[in-house]
């Protein structure tokens, strides 16, 4: 592994695109983008965060594939907010739950944890 950050690529698992979608883009302000599918992934659909390739950090995409279900596993991510504490208080509005409030992480700033509408768990993280 280089010496860059090591994660590059997520992919959060729905059982209903749609309505995670409406949870995403409602809570973080973004638009998710369909993502065109090479041909052969029959069965797999998915929706784009914003991204640029430009820039440092991870991209991803909501996922739906068969076979494959939503829900706490193991891994966990975490999107990036000027202050978590507000994108945390959108959370229950647009049908997740939320977990743990902003809280500090000492040096390394301050976390929320939160569900989303799949039963997916996330984290909002800022520096302040």
């Amino acid at each position: 592994m280089n010496a860059s950050n090591p994660v590059v690529w997520f992919e959060i698992y729905t059982d209903d695109l749609a309505r995670a979608r409406a949870f995403y883009e409602a809570v973080l302000g973004v638009t998710l983008e369909p993502l065109p599918m090479p041909g052969g992934m029959d069965g797999f659909q998915m929706l784009a965060f914003p991204a640029n390739m430009e820039s440092h950090g991870a991209s991803g995409t909501l996922c739906k594939m068969e076979g494959v279900s939503p829900g706490v596993g193991g891994t966990l991510v975490y999107f990036s907010c000027a202050d978590c504490a507000v994108e945390a208080g959108r959370v229950e509005a647009a049908g997740g739950r939320l977990h743990q409030a902003k809280m500090s992480i000492g040096e390394y700033g301050s976390i929320a944890l939160a569900f989303d509408t799949e039963g997916n768990m996330f984290g909002l993280h800022s520096m302040g």
